[in-house]
């Protein structure tokens, strides 16, 4: 007896074949259900990545305020005194993991700074001297308006930053007076809003102070940068860190409020995005089932003819679901590159940095796909559900 004969089964590149060859049967179709997906992910990707562009750009000027910026600074003893900071505060700061950077100045008390050596002691001029780390300007974002910063060769020797207040009360002078030596102006800070106390200041390498000055080494302020989700934690641990012994007597800032606001924009920008994507992903899988659904309807004398010639209904099934995927593949990664072009021109005229999350880019041609797949399910049903001699009789 001879065995029944089974269907043969279609391999993947089979599929592809079949579902390309449904699409270019009916190009125009094709390319306009195509389009309504790709300006739908295309919107959300550009609305997306300009709200991201945006958040960025906010971020970048609530960092500027120091949003993640904590200072420590000397408090007082039990007995009402000034406490004194350890020498080993700043580099225990810096082993805390959360810590980006850590840097420090040191109050030089007894020396004042002078335009020239004929001026009594007595006329200070309220200009401060001060010991600076190497590390100063990156942690509290000071730029130079004119010379060079201290390095590890002039931080040893007579050679002093002015901070801008100071360099425009004493004038432009290439060295001032400070403790019976000339020391050398090798450079000017600009403004300095996180750390204003820096522009009435005369600021000198740590060696140099020590040697010259007769610094003694301990940090009256030290700052410190932190991880944004981190910086109440770390704010908990300053003063154990930066004195061990006697944490009581140390005072660390809290943080600025402008990080609270970040946090909060940052969630209700996530929250419109969310919402924006889900409404674009819904559009496009209505066109997406509505054209698979006309399709059917239109090519039932071909579902009939394979059907007669021994398509299973399996193969029916995913013939139409194999469509919808190309469909939805296509659509979906014209729309992503669309929204990037669109972001990346609109960033460029606000002068903004360009930034499109990755999760928007392979989550909008995933979840086009995925879509696609659910919106041609019930058509590729209905398809597969069709009786040979109904389809041929109806067409």
């Amino acid at each position: 007896m001879a065995s029944p004969l089974s269907p043969a089964r279609l391999r993947s590149s089979d599929l592809l074949r079949l579902g390309g060859t449904g699409l270019r049967a009916r190009p125009l179709r094709a390319v306009l259900s195509s389009l309504g997906i790709a300006i739908g992910i295309a919107a959300m990707t550009a609305v997306v990545g300009i709200s991201s562009s945006s958040q960025a750009d906010l971020d970048r000027a609530l960092a500027a305020l120091g949003t993640n910026m904590l200072t420590v600074t000397p408090g007082e003893t039990m007995m009402g005194k000034s406490a004194t900071l350890p020498d080993t505060s700043v580099s225990m700061i810096r082993r805390v993991a959360p810590v980006l950077s850590a840097t420090a100045t040191g109050a030089v008390d007894d020396a004042h700074v002078y335009r020239t050596d004929k001026i009594p002691q007595a006329q200070t001029g309220g200009l401060a001297v001060m010991a600076a780390e190497l590390g100063l300007l990156k942690t509290v974002g000071a730029s130079l308006a004119d010379g060079t910063w201290l390095n590890a060769a002039t931080a040893r020797y007579p050679a002093v930053v002015l901070g801008w207040d100071a360099a425009r009360r004493l004038g432009n002078v290439p060295a001032v007076y400070m403790l019976g030596r000339w020391w050398t102006v090798v450079g000017v800070l600009n403004h300095v809003p996180l750390a204003p106390e820096l522009d009435s200041a005369a600021l000198v390498g740590w060696q140099a102070a020590g040697a010259y000055l007769g610094f003694d080494g301990h940090p009256t302020t030290v700052y410190a940068r932190a991880v944004d989700a981190q910086v109440e934690a770390v704010r908990a641990v300053l003063g154990p860190t930066a004195n061990p012994q006697n944490p009581n007597e140390v005072k660390v800032s809290r943080p600025s409020d402008a990080l609270a606001a970040q946090r909060a924009t940052n969630a209700t920008f996530t929250a419109l995005l969310l919402g924006l994507g889900a409404v674009a992903l819904l559009v496009g899988g209505i066109g997406v089932a509505n054209t698979m659904v006309i399709s059917v309807l239109e090519r039932r004398a071909e579902i009939g003819l394979r059907r007669s010639l021994g398509a299973t209904k399996g193969q029916v099934r995913t013939q139409f679901v194999a469509e919808s995927l190309l469909l939805s593949l296509l659509g979906g990664a014209a729309g992503v590159l669309l929204g990037y072009l669109v972001t990346g021109f609109y960033s460029a005229t606000q002068d903004w940095p360009t930034v499109v999350p990755l999760w928007a880019l392979g989550g909008g041609v995933a979840a086009t796909v995925v879509i696609g797949a659910i919106a041609g399910l019930y058509p590729a049903i209905r398809a597969a559900r069709l009786a040979p001699t109904e389809a041929l009789a109806a067409a």
